[in-house]
């Protein structure tokens, strides 16, 4: 697996989501012990069902804590002039209304708390972008363009 490189805010998101799969998991194992040996029809097809959904979420667990092995923080010191994996960004539209945008890795993005992935459309288009230049992407049939203001 390749490198993911998370904020100290996606590190924090990662870590709550396993704890909160994990206490899913005692949950459900816990559940299964309390059905024990299945007698009826019906005691036998929820077994199975919880045992499906114990499945799914020890799969997930695995996923992430793979993904948190392999994870490391954004880079602290980096090129402010050129735009990059964990830069904050500032961008102007046409009328001058300002968007302030994290790039991040699409595992922790979230674009209505200003965090966009490397891999979105906008994100592939602001990489390696400077200050004063015009960024376009399309946007469904539209062409999009944003003015990058600042970058930290």
């Amino acid at each position: 697996m390749s490198t993911t490189f998370l904020s100290k805010k996606g590190f924090k998101e990662l870590h709550k989501e396993i704890s909160r799969l994990e206490m899913e998991e005692k949950s459900l194992i816990a559940e299964l012990k309390e059905i024990g040996r299945a007698k009826s029809r019906d005691d036998k097809l929820h077994r199975n069902d919880v045992i499906t959904q114990l499945e799914n979420i020890q799969s997930k667990i695995f996923t992430k804590k793979d993904i948190l092995r392999h994870a490391k923080p954004l880079p602290r010191k980096r090129d402010r002039l050129r735009i990059a994996i964990g830069s904050v960004v500032d961008l102007m539209d046409q009328q001058g209304k300002i968007f302030r945008y994290t790039l991040v890795n699409s595992l922790e993005a979230n674009p209505l708390d200003g965090r966009i992935s490397v891999d979105s459309p906008l994100g592939k288009s602001l990489l390696n972008h400077k200050k004063s230049e015009t960024v376009s992407w399309k946007n469904g049939l539209a062409t999009r363009q944003l003015q990058v203001v600042n970058i930290r």
